[in-house]
């Protein structure tokens, strides 16, 4: 009977090999078990410790905010830190709705984010499918383009897009807010990339049996792509609904106004110490639509940002 030599560390795998004597193959030493101390030490300073830092840092914030939107002035400007509130005291979200008019900014964000969502969406998915299935000159140059778009601070072009629908109009206007913002270079190239891996047989049974470019598009690209569509959609109404400085420079009156701009409002009619309570009831009022949205639909984003990664 043969024995086999001392273990053998793999450099390549981190794995011990057992050697024959009689030149046989290699036999993999035993692993270490799951539950090892190596083994946890090591799931846990790779794994759950960042993870939970991250969630820390994203979760502790919005809970921060939340209790303190139950606080009285007393329990938040205090020297002596009080976490949990006294009670669920239901007043700083009474005030923060009646104080400005509250309905009139949810309208208004409503109307901004539904028109300007559906635009920007239209119009990516346009542009991503005549970028891939249509022949154009200089269609490399256009799509270099609109990469250095997705490179440029949003921030520079505030100046301008100030100026122009100033000058025809659009200051203190929903139209005003919506209009600089229609064209989205996510989307465009997010709906672009996806496109290049649809099969191209589909279309060319689709164009075989006599179907133009719009029914290809409607009927065969846009049914096949719905999840990377949705992660787009999603997207871009987060960013509409809580866009703040445009809407911000663009309107001063209240009729206008989106929601996280009449944020302002309310901190400024509750200049002091004991307006912190109420403009937390109104930051809160303002989010959870949207994280209602996100949570409900988050799982396109995961499934639209990779469908387009693997080619083959």
């Amino acid at each position: 009977m043969s024995t086999l030599s001392p273990v053998s560390p793999n450099p390549a795998s981190g794995v011990g090999t057992l050697k024959a004597p009689d030149g046989g193959p290699d036999l993999p030493a035993q692993r270490d078990k799951p539950f090892s101390r190596a083994n946890l030490i090591q799931t846990l300073a790779g794994g759950y410790i960042p993870l939970i830092v991250a969630t820390l840092v994203v979760v502790l914030p919005l809970l921060w905010m939340l209790l303190s939107s139950f606080k009285q002035p007393g329990e938040i400007v205090t020297t002596d830190l009080k976490i949990l509130p006294q009670g669920l005291n239901l007043e700083n979200y009474h005030t923060a709705m009646t104080t400005v008019p509250f309905a009139q900014f949810f309208l208004n964000s409503l109307i901004v984010t539904t028109v300007g969502s559906t635009v920007k969406v239209i119009l990516a998915i346009l542009t991503g499918y005549a970028l891939v299935f249509v022949r154009f000159p200089f269609k490399n140059v256009i799509f270099v383009v609109i990469l250095v778009a997705l490179m440029v601070p949003p921030q520079v072009s505030i100046l301008p897009n100030y100026i122009l629908i100033a000058g025809i109009g659009g200051k203190n206007t929903l139209w005003g807010i919506i209009l600089p913002g229609l064209g989205t270079a996510f989307g465009t190239f997010l709906l672009r990339q996806h496109f290049k891996t649809l099969p191209g047989s589909i279309l060319e049974a689709a164009e075989i049996d006599g179907a133009g470019h719009w029914r290809r598009l409607w009927q065969v690209v846009v049914p096949v792509s719905l999840p990377s569509i949705a992660t787009v959609a999603l997207v871009t109404v987060v960013s509409e609904w809580n866009d703040y400085i445009w809407p911000l420079i663009i309107t001063d009156r209240p009729e206008t106004m989106t929601l996280p701009v009449g944020l302002t409002l309310l901190q400024n009619s509750e200049g002091n110490g004991a307006g912190w309570g109420i403009l937390m009831a109104g930051a809160v009022l303002v989010i959870i639509p949207i994280l209602l949205v996100f949570a409900a639909l988050q799982r396109y984003i995961v499934a639209g940002l990779t469908q387009g990664s693997v080619t083959g």
